[in-house]
């Protein structure tokens, strides 16, 4: 399929550029997807971030070689994109619990991180809940945007999310969600830049509700146009299955609009959804 051939060559380009800097843009321009929902996505797969694999693969192939070469130790430091032998050093201990320089002695355990190959398992035994809703008009959405840094949107949204808690935010925004629903996209959103395909090292993240009232001056608007889309119920589970079971069987691909995180108020079954948008292949 498609959508394995395009990951797996995502992976052969990592081992390919082991030795350089390895250009994410590149890695999600391959993979056919934007960098943040790249991102994201090889994570939930893979249970591991994309950074940390690369780091790991790299101290692997690093450790392979101080075992068989004489090679000095700077150097292979240099070659795996460390600075200096003790930032190696540091980074070589957290992984293999070892200085680089003990590898070289015999009958020393060391840890390897194997390649990652991606393989599409077909699993009978749990469902994969979805419904498929229609917009069939435009909707205003009220709150407020942050920048993002884009290769750290998974930490730092959570963040945000806290901090607007903190603020007394989340509870104005409370205040005016969930009053005169007009489609089932109510409740609290985060909506993900402005479309699918954010290519760009930083992006605004849209904390807020459907809202069509007058609001304060200090909130700004966003607004979905008439659309279709896949709804999942739970947002982590939904994020880990999204990618690897349902996309590439779905017959769909993802539309050129942001993904929704919505957030229902006490009682709603389910408490949230992930909102994902499509058009069919």
């Amino acid at each position: 399929m498609d959508w394995l051939v395009r990951m797996n060559n995502v992976l052969d380009y990592i081992e390919d550029n082991l030795e350089h800097e390895i250009d994410y843009k590149q890695l999600a321009k391959i993979a056919y997807c934007s960098e943040f929902h790249f991102s994201r996505m090889f994570a939930s797969i893979t249970g591991i971030s994309l950074s940390e694999y690369i780091r790991r693969r790299k101290l692997t192939l690093a450790a392979f070689e101080l075992q068989k070469s004489h090679i000095r130790i700077l150097e292979i430091a240099n070659k795996y994109g460390y600075e200096s032998a003790d930032s190696f050093s540091r980074a070589f201990q957290r992984t293999h619990g070892i200085k680089p320089s003990e590898c070289r002695h015999q009958g020393i355990q060391l840890r390897a991180f194997p390649k990652i190959s991606f393989q599409l398992s077909i699993k009978g035994d749990t469902e994969m809940e979805y419904r498929i809703e229609k917009l069939e008009f435009e909707i205003r959405i009220v709150g407020k945007s942050k920048p993002v840094k884009t290769n750290r949107a998974f930490k730092s949204i959570p963040t945000l999310w806290s901090k607007a808690k903190n603020e007394g935010f989340m509870q104005e925004l409370i205040d005016m969600s969930w009053e005169n629903p007009k489609c089932s996209l109510e409740g609290i959103l985060g909506v993900c830049g402005n479309e699918a395909a954010i290519t760009d090292e930083e992006f605004d993240y849209f904390m807020g509700v459907r809202y069509d009232g007058e609001f304060p001056e200090e909130m700004q608007t966003l607004n979905i146009p008439p659309s279709t889309w896949a709804v999942f119920p739970n947002i982590v589970e939904a994020w880990k299955r999204l990618y690897s079971e349902w996309v590439p069987t779905s017959g769909y691909e993802l539309a050129n609009l942001p993904c929704i995180e919505c957030y229902y108020g006490s009682g709603h079954k389910p408490r949230h959804e992930l909102w994902v948008p499509i058009i069919l292949r």
